[in-house]
């Protein structure tokens, strides 16, 4: 039994209160806080056993410390922004407190993702002698535990992985994210990047497509190559591989009200003058889109995120392998009040703390989730509410990349 500590009260927040709540063997008591405390409680009141709310401000590394200090949790969840990550880390280490996030930190003035600044930490964290798991969400996270178990038991020699995460859901909105807008539109509108042959190759945001066929009758989409930064882990903990691509799907509405707001300046994030004061585009149109919490009731459809691995079976034989996860809008709304998008990224939040918390994995530094063993967090996928299912055949024939 151990004492855990969310910090952040958005979507993904929700679902991870609402999943470690349901799990009382493993997280007896639960300290939810974020900068503002009513949506703190607001969660709280959902859920069905007791929860402690308070108000921090992650950015504040004094106020964090002494709010660990004065619950002593054994793990702290950060649902919070990404720009939070290392301000985070460094109040956990300061405190002694073991660390998990969702998403790597990137920097509030330039859309870059990129580990390092939070590998850098490891010989910190290791000295400590405490575990920091990072990226514990869907993608990334879970796409790194699809990897490795089609390594351990299907395709022992990876040459090659695609990563693929499609919405096929709908909230009848004319133009909102599902998650983040400021996180979401900073993604998106940033350069492509895949491995290929031991380097990088960048191409211009969302300048290579090609069509998909959805598993499970669920459809056919238009898929685009981004940069996520689980490439950027597998290409360095997957000895021989030879490429590694991501792929997100979406709509022609979505995309062209991005390149409006693109053409306008609306996703620029750098300062405006206006009327005497500086504003950050990207951030006052954040404030006029829908808050990604407020389409769980709207949503309907189904997610599906996979990745497909290609290389050689242990007799020497070219395999390959499709591992994917259909999550249906409606049942996640059901169940905690949440769209699919949040519920794919709190489910494996709450799964790699227990994963932390039950001993499963450990290990003292900084660490992603490709390095342990992926069969016990594979069986709580199936457990708490992410099912996956494996094809024994190639879904997706990428098109030609430069």
């Amino acid at each position: 039994m151990s004492n855990v500590m969310i910090i952040g009260a958005g979507g993904v927040g929700s679902v991870v209160a609402h999943k470690c709540a349901q799990v009382p063997e493993v997280f007896s008591e639960i300290v939810l806080a974020s900068r503002t405390v009513s949506k703190c409680d607001a969660i709280a009141a959902q859920l069905p056993r007791p929860v402690i709310t308070e108000a921090v401000d992650a950015d504040n590394v004094p106020q964090t410390v002494a709010l660990l200090r004065k619950h002593r949790p054994d793990l702290v969840i950060n649902v919070a922004l990404p720009y939070q990550d290392l301000h985070i880390m460094d109040a956990c280490l300061e405190a002694g407190v073991n660390y998990l996030d969702t998403a790597n930190y990137e920097p509030p003035d330039k859309a870059k993702f990129e580990y390092k600044w939070q590998w850098a930490y490891h010989d910190r964290f290791k000295q400590a002698g405490l575990m920091a798991l990072l990226g514990s969400g869907f993608d990334p996270g879970v796409t790194s535990v699809f990897c490795t178990y089609a390594q351990k038991h299907f395709v022992p020699n990876i040459e090659e992985i695609d990563i693929i995460d499609c919405n096929a859901g709908d909230h009848g909105q004319p133009f909102a994210t599902n998650f983040n807008p400021e996180i979401n539109i900073r993604e998106v509108t940033a350069r492509g990047r895949f491995w290929k042959d031991g380097e990088w190759v960048e191409t211009d945001p969302l300048s290579v497509k090609s069509p998909f066929t959805l598993p499970d009758d669920l459809g056919k989409l238009n898929i685009y190559l981004m940069y996520h930064e689980e490439l950027e882990s597998l290409a360095k903990h997957i000895p021989g591989l030879k490429r590694a691509s991501f792929w997100m799907s979406f709509s022609d509405n979505y995309l062209k009200h991005l390149e409006v707001l693109g053409n306008v300046g609306m996703t620029r994030i750098d300062p405006v003058r206006y009327n005497g004061v500086d504003i950050i585009p990207l951030k006052f149109l954040k404030a006029l889109l829908p808050d990604p919490a407020s389409l769980g009731p709207l949503t309907k459809g189904k997610t599906c995120i996979g990745c497909q691995v290609k290389g050689l079976g242990s007799d020497g034989k070219p395999a390959t392998v499709f591992i994917y996860n259909v999550c249906d809008h409606e049942a996640c709304y059901a169940e905690v009040r949440s769209q699919a998008i949040s519920y794919t990224t709190g489910v494996p939040a709450m799964i790699g703390a227990k994963m932390m918390l039950t001993g499963k994995w450990s290990g003292a530094g900084v660490f992603n989730m490709e390095q342990f063993d992926p069969d016990p967090f594979m069986d709580d996928l199936n457990r708490y509410g992410l099912p996956w299912q494996v094809l024994k055949q190639p879904v997706f024939q990428p098109p030609a990349m430069p």
